[in-house]
Order: structure tokens, then sequence, then C-alpha cells
């Protein structure tokens, strides 16, 4: 009798050339093409679920998915290390260096960690955070990673208006019209911009998050900022549980998911 053994692989990826995470008909997503490198190593077909789906044009700085090998792993005879994770982890230098060899520059695996059979990479995930870059300043090497704005907008209003929305869970106004999820509510940890060298940084952590919502919180954010409207008034816009209240999505460039947490993966 055969049994199965299931992985968790993280990733982190440059999303400008592909339509998001998720397989697409008459598009190439970082799914589509990770699904193959498996298959192709694996010799079987692999079929990987992800933490999320991000939007076309997005990044990942750290991304999970998780698939299954059928039957006798051909890992389980490698030696295996401890990690920061608290479970032993796939050889990393023959594994993922062989993963590695047939993905493109901009898909990076950077580990593999066996994990108990109903671990999932969507439905365990207690935490994730992203990150929105703005600079304003023309800069070449920040063309398709960050937004170019030319005006510095008001910090301090953003990040009055960025508390007030932690008092709210339903954030219907942010979320990307006819989605089909059983519920708009998500709990919102920490919101705050941060200046950088090169311009501001948003920094945002929740249990989960709706389609597009970071980047038409930021929209929203921005209208604050250029003291379009006062920070009290992002109240009303998530009161109102209507998108059309909120800002303009902002371009998908300046977008990162930079951590996923789980409950049996020790922080790293």
């Amino acid at each position: 009798m055969s049994t199965n053994q299931r992985y968790f692989i993280e990733l982190a990826y440059n999303g400008t050339a592909y339509h998001g995470w998720q397989i697409q008909q008459n598009a190439v997503s970082v799914q589509e093409l990770l699904n193959k490198a498996l298959s192709t190593i694996l010799r079987q077909p692999i079929e990987t679920t992800g933490c999320g789906r991000t939007d076309t044009g997005v990044h990942a700085k750290e991304f999970f998915a998780h698939f299954d090998i059928e039957g006798h792993s051909p890992w389980s005879m490698v030696d295996s290390k401890s990690s920061s994770y608290g479970l032993s982890t796939i050889d990393y230098g023959h594994k993922v260096r062989g993963l590695n060899a047939l993905l493109p520059p901009d898909i990076a695996i950077k580990n593999i960690i066996p994990v108990h059979a109903d671990a999932h990479a969507r439905f365990d995930a207690t935490s994730r955070s992203y990150q929105y870059h703005v600079h304003f300043s023309k800069d070449p090497f920040l063309q398709g990673a960050s937004w170019q704005l030319r005006d510095v907008p008001n910090i301090g209003l953003m990040n009055r208006a960025a508390v007030i929305m932690m008092d709210y869970i339903d954030f219907s106004c942010f979320s990307k019209s006819n989605t089909q999820v059983k519920t708009n509510n998500c709990k919102i940890t920490s919101a705050e911009w941060v200046k950088t060298d090169s311009g501001i940084v948003f920094h945002i952590t929740a249990d989960r998050f709706l389609r597009n919502m970071v980047r038409a919180i930021v929209g929203t954010l921005m209208m604050i900022g250029r003291e379009e409207i006062s920070p009290e008034s992002i109240r009303e816009i998530i009161e109102s549980k209507n998108r059309s209240n909120a800002g303009t999505s902002v371009p998908a460039c300046g977008l990162y998911l930079t951590e996923v947490k789980y409950p049996f993966l020790l922080t790293h």
C-alpha cells in the first residue's frame, strides 16, 4: 500500500512577467512553471496549492505552497538536516539547486519542508504581511519594483488613518467585486508607513487579505496623504462597505508579499 508525503515549498518571485501566482488560461503564471519544474524533477504529475494568490505584476519575497508526492518519495533517502523551521528539511544544496535550474531567474526556490499529511499552505497560515514601495525620484533600478510619485504625501496623516483601520474587521470597501469568499472580515494587526532612503514603504499584517485589498488601501491612504480627505474619513469609507467610496487601486509593481506564518513552522 503506497502512501503520499506532503511537502511545503518556500519560494520567492519577481511578478513582473507573470499573470499572478494562480494558473490561468492563455497566460503564464508562477504556479504553472513551478508545477512543471516539480513534475519534471519528480517524474510524476505534481499540482501545488499556494498560500494565496497574487495578482498580475505583484511580487513575493516569501511564498509557500504545498504538494504531495505519490508512493515512495524519491527524496526520502536524502539526508535531512534540522532547520530554523523546527522540522527536517530536504537537502538544500541538491534538490533546491535542481529545481532552480529548471526555473527562470525571476523565480527562486528557497526551501523544501516535509510536513504532516493534512498541512495546508493556504488554510493553515495564521498571518500574512505585505509591503508597498513608493519612490519619488526617477530611478532605473526601481523600475517595475516600486511606484514612482512626484509629490511626497503627508505620512503623518496616512499613519493616523492606518491606526483607525485597525478598529474594523469588515473590509468590503477594499475588496475586488464579485469575489467568491465566505466573508470579507479580516483582522489587521499592524499597518504603518515608514520612510526609507529611496522613498516610503507601507507595512501591513493581517490574518487574511481580500482580493486587491492592499492596493485599494494604499490608494485610499494616498488620498489622505494628499490631503484630499481627512484621516477620519476612512471610517465612513469602511463603514459604507462600498468599493466605489475607497481610493483607486495603486499599480501592482510596488506590492510585495513579504511573510507568511504557520503554527508548525518556527519563525526564521
